[in-house]
């Protein structure tokens, strides 16, 4: 396996790396939204009066003066793509009104001074209270069965299993926080606009801000080279956005817009608490024989996006009946949207919480179980796994972290005044590949430019395309320059769904053969070339015939030709009988103090089957990344919504609790790195959602092994433990 540095380490650790909102054009004036202060309701007026008259202010826009915005069609959730066309409120922090400025502090002062005036209406802010109500979703298919021949319901299959399980596993509303705020810098040249902006995918911007904004969107430019973290809620666009690029139209000059903190939390959008039934039922050897999980999501009154949390269980282990359920709460709460790993991560803490729980009662040991139910085709299609290696990372798993050690009688391990637990679970997510297209230009320096609309969101997606585009050159990592998050660049992957790589990968290699090919023609056919007229090979940067070699750079020097460049698409997988998911295993060890109930992490341990691990060391910190978060949704987050006021609660960095250094303990990451031929050539799986998958069901387990509690509603506080 490749492992290098990542090619923007450098820009990003001495701060040169330029992020959306440090683009400072001429003439730059600033906005800040208004927001709402009730969750449900109208607006009946808005005094603007003081704002308007407050130093530096250059206008102030409300439903009662908004700006030219038309809806997304594809966006059911109006005040994303064209806010202030409404006096309705749907929730608490809803965008209202933009306040624009010659500086942010007089845009922010003056914002502080508008008066509005409400017609409010009670909330629906518990989904606790609605659950006796969840309805079916909006949109997909509420149930699913799949039964053995001859059994009538799932229920009647659960009867048949010697040992049954049941129990319901909730999960809190969750947030982002990525590092970077949202941000958005817009001007106009003529008819032309260029905007730099927070996202995961360039082209999505210029997708919604074209209907918008309603102009053509060859007429649009979005730039974003650097992004500081997204998990999803940088996808699209958010209200920002789109009033920032009418503003800079309406005032013809640039605007820059940056969300504080505490509108990242209510205008970015956030994960849904979660609730799921899930019932076992195994045969005395562990086979499991029906799977039944009732899961309920909540969901925004804004928009329809929910966490399909059962689904899960219609994927990972093997049985002759299985049964998912799915339904909504809806709630007048900030809009509801994908957050690393969506409706996998809460929906893996039910599934292998409850493995565990069946373990248990069957006096079997949790990995064994795991392993009776491992399974070579997919639950419910019957296809076969296109690469599955999922046993040797139970084995690999169970050796290296000493799995055999752990006493299965819960709470009679001790060091101390600390009860000393194992837990484990298993990892999955879903892999594809998409459509994409790259361009590599040599250039007459001797790099080689790839280039496309792709994003890194810290992933190390730059460095995959140095890594691959070099590898198919022949020429260092370090003369590869990577060109990201521009849309007028070919269009490559956006960043989601953990099918950057996987996506944009295949492109690469294909655009580097098709410049290779490029340049050998030239060498050929140019009358100046000293390879004119013969049969011309590229290797290692370098064209050669005839006993003789000369770098590309300097050929393109000697014939006074810049640059040679051409670019390849990669079509999607077109692979429909066989099945394809990323697969692992977690191993922890958690310490809970014996008297304040304090949960510590101590040892954790992953193993993964991800198909071709293109960078190791990229790799090994996107897998870390997943497992710290899932640390954090074990034990800390939790995003808590006032039922009477739909407002949040904890919505600043000092009140909503995620991991810090001193939470983690080291994390040990081993690849199996066995290439996937048949998603593609390159062989690569996504592992940007994997590592988190499992990850708070691997600590829930361990806090059973330590303490013989088991907790089922995260996360996991000291308060449950005592």
């Amino acid at each position: 396996m490749t492992s290098v540095d990542r090619e923007d380490g450098p820009v990003k650790a001495t701060g040169a790396a330029v992020y959306a909102a440090d683009h400072h054009p001429d003439g730059l004036a600033h906005g800040y939204l208004l927001t709402s202060t009730i969750a449900r309701g109208a607006i009946l007026g808005m005094d603007t009066a003081l704002a308007e008259k407050a130093p530096g202010v250059i206008a102030v826009y409300t439903p009662f003066n908004p700006l030219e915005l038309h809806p997304y069609a594809k966006e059911e959730n109006a005040e994303l793509t064209s806010p202030l066309q409404s006096t309705g409120v749907r929730y608490y922090g809803q965008a209202i009104g933009l306040v624009v400025a010659e500086t942010f502090e007089q845009a922010r002062d003056a914002a502080a001074l508008v008066d509005t005036h409400y017609s409010a209406e009670r909330p629906r802010g518990s989904f606790a209270d609605g659950l006796s109500s969840a309805a079916p979703p909006p949109s997909g298919t509420p149930v699913v069965d799949v039964l053995a021949p001859g059994v009538s319901s799932i229920d009647e299959a659960l009867a048949a299993g010697d040992v049954t399980v049941t129990a319901t596993y909730t999960t809190p509303a969750e947030t982002h926080v990525a590092m970077e705020p949202h941000a958005t810098v817009a001007f106009w040249a003529a008819d032309r606009l260029t905007v730099y902006t927070a996202t995961q995918g360039v082209r999505l911007v210029v997708d919604r801000l074209s209907e918008t904004l309603a102009i053509d969107p060859a007429r649009i430019r979005v730039i974003n080279p650097y992004v500081g973290g997204g998990f999803g809620n940088k996808w699209g666009m958010w209200a920002h956005t789109p009033l920032t690029a009418a503003a800079a139209r309406a005032l013809d000059r640039p605007v820059k817009t940056v969300l504080p903190r505490e509108q990242v939390f209510t205008v970015a959008g956030h994960r849904p608490p979660t609730a799921q039934t899930i019932s076992l039922g195994a045969a005395a050897d562990g086979t499991l024989l029906a799977v039944k999980n009732d899961g309920v999501s909540g969901k925004s009154a804004s928009n329809d996006f929910h966490e399909q949390v059962a689904n899960l269980s219609l994927a990972l282990y093997g049985s002759a009946n299985l049964h998912v359920s799915r339904k909504v709460v809806t709630l007048d709460v900030p809009v509801t949207t994908i957050m690393r790993a969506p409706g996998e991560s809460n929906g893996s803490f039910a599934l292998e919480s409850a493995l565990d729980e069946l373990a248990g009662e069957l006096g079997m040991d949790p990995l064994d179980l795991r392993r009776k139910n491992d399974t070579p085709i997919h639950p419910v299609t019957g296809l076969p796994w296109s690469s599955k290696h999922l046993e040797e990372c139970y084995t690999l798993g169970a050796e290296r972290f000493g799995w055999a050690e752990r006493n299965p009688r819960p709470g009679t391990v001790t060091d101390g005044d600390w009860l000393v637990g194992l837990g484990m679970a298993t990892a999955t997510y879903g892999a594809g590949r998409g459509q994409a297209s790259i361009k590599v230009r040599l250039c007459d320096d001797g790099r080689a430019v790839v280039s496309g609309t792709a994003a890194d969101l810290g992933t190390g997606q730059s460095t995959v395309f140095a890594v691959l585009a070099a590898g198919s050159l022949g020429i260092p990592v370090g003369r590869v320059v990577p060109e990201l998050g521009d849309s007028a660049t070919p269009p490559a992957a956006n960043a989601g769904g953990s099918g950057s790589t996987s996506t944009n990968g295949p492109a690469v290699r294909l655009a580097a053969g098709a410049a290779k090919d490029a340049i050998v023609k030239l060498a050929a056919e140019h009358e100046k070339s000293p390879f004119h007229g013969r049969e011309v090979a590229f290797e290692g940067g370098e064209l050669r015939a005839a006993g003789r070699a000369m770098p590309f750079g300097e050929l393109l020097t000697l014939l006074d030709v810049p640059a040679v460049e051409a670019t390849a698409t990669s079509p999607r997988n077109p692979v429909r009988d066989h099945a394809f998911r990323s697969f692992g295993a977690h191993f922890c060890e958690v310490r809970v103090n014996r008297w304040t109930g304090e949960p510590r992490v101590t040892r954790w341990l992953c193993v993964v089957d991800a198909g071709t691990i293109v960078n190791a060391k990229a790799a090994r910190s996107q897998i870390v990344g997943g497992v710290v978060m899932g640390i954090g949704q074990a034990l800390l987050e939790d995003l808590r919504i006032e039922p009477e006021t739909g407002r949040f609660g904890n919505a600043t960095m000092a009140d909503y609790l995620v991991p810090v250094s001193a939470d983690i303990p080291p994390i040990d990451v081993e690849f199996l790195n066995y290439p996937d031929t048949l998603l593609s050539d390159l062989g690569a799986r996504g592992i940007g959602e994997l590592g988190i998958v499992g990850a708070a069901a691997a600590v829930a387990n361990a806090v059973h092994n330590a303490t013989g509690k088991r907790i089922r509603d995260l996360p996991i506080t000291l308060d449950k433990l005592l």
